[in-house]
């Protein structure tokens, strides 16, 4: 196994930026696929990190997605509307219809904006984590290219749908969950992949729908919850229908592979953010009373014998704590896929 590379916070987030804008990304498209890729990688959300630039880089490159996008709101209702992204990258996208949400869940108290002709948006937590940080409580669900099969199915359905909440706590973090409605994301398998290393049994499977360890023979991915996967299927319908349903974009079985080679389409992905302010509601002040009375009772809780019990998110900012003195690790293929990136545009590798 090659040796892990580690790479600083801010040399990283320059080289994002230097890439994107090497490609000719838009100031603002370089700015926010870069901010949410920096969320997965600070956060040990590694399979929608930084691992993804070379993706990203590729589909600029390509024309699949737009490098200077014209995005068009059209509110409906007083508290809902449509962001057409103009195929903007997906993070361009999605933080500015949480900007649109907020500026109207601000009089209205609840506001959601559907996102249509976006594309590939990372960690779906970065954009609840940025509401909460701002003091709304958020939904953000997205659907994604086939690659899950149904509970007992034996072919790709749902993409991996992610589903993210963000409430604020009055912490210096917020209570946060971001799961993918598949038992893991499929960037998981390909950065299992690349560090030689076997998946947990029950994740992934092969073309017949069986469980397989390897990640070389996997061939879809199953939906969360094991034997009881036909919940996790059901959730992978709820971001289905949120993203696609209301917003009038492609199904996941309609969305074009993500790894193909040409990258010259768009793929008309879908996508949604919902945004409530707590002062139309119980207030703010109330909320994150409430919020570290319960943080603390469920910390406090007893664990079974040997282990911990933890908030959404705890594991997260430890984390991020370490990343923060030690720096990012980077796997095998993630080193490779910069230094091509550095041979291509005359980049200045992070690690240097």
């Amino acid at each position: 196994m090659q040796k892990e590379v580690r790479v600083g916070i801010a040399p990283l987030t320059r080289f994002c930026e230097a890439a994107f804008l090497a490609v000719g990304a838009d100031n603002e498209t370089a700015r926010d696929a870069t901010r949410s890729m920096m969320h997965g990688s600070l956060h040990g959300v590694d399979s929608h990190g930084v691992r993804l630039l070379p993706y990203y880089v590729s589909v600029l490159a390509g024309g699949e997605v737009a490098r200077a996008p014209v995005m068009n709101f059209r509110q409906v209702k007083p508290g809902t509307g449509l962001l057409d992204a103009g195929h903007a990258q997906g993070a361009r996208a999605t933080y500015h219809a949480l900007d649109l949400a907020i500026e109207m869940a601000g009089t209205q108290g609840i506001a959601a904006v559907g996102i249509q002709n976006t594309s590939h948006f990372g960690p779906a937590g970065a954009y609840a984590w940025a509401a909460a940080e701002r003091g709304y409580v958020a939904l953000v669900v997205a659907n994604s290219d086939s690659f899950v099969r149904l509970h007992d199915g034996a072919e790709k359905f749902h993409g991996t749908n992610p589903i993210a909440v963000g409430v604020p706590t009055g912490e210096a973090n917020p209570w946060l969950l971001d799961m993918a409605t598949s038992a893991v994301p499929y960037n998981r398998v390909e950065l299992y992949r690349s560090l030689g290393v076997d998946l947990p049994d029950g994740v992934a499977s092969d073309a017949a729908g069986e469980a397989v360890l390897d990640p070389a023979l996997v061939a879809m991915l199953a939906p969360v919850g094991g034997v009881f996967g036909f919940k996790g299927a059901a959730l992978g319908g709820v971001a289905e229908i949120f993203s696609a349903a209301l917003t009038g974009m492609r199904l996941s079985p309609e969305i074009p592979f993500m790894g193909g080679e040409a990258h010259s389409e768009p793929r008309q992905m879908g996508a949604f953010v919902m945004v409530m302010d707590p002062e139309g509601f119980v207030g703010g002040n109330m909320l994150r009373a409430i919020m570290q009375r319960y943080l603390a009772a469920l910390r406090g809780s007893a664990p079974r014998a040997g282990c911990r019990v933890m908030a959404p998110g705890d594991r997260e900012w430890e984390e991020a704590a370490r990343r923060r003195d030690l720096g990012v690790p980077l796997d095998p293929v993630t080193v490779s896929g910069f230094e091509a990136l550095v041979a291509q545009y005359g980049l200045e590798a992070p690690w240097l």
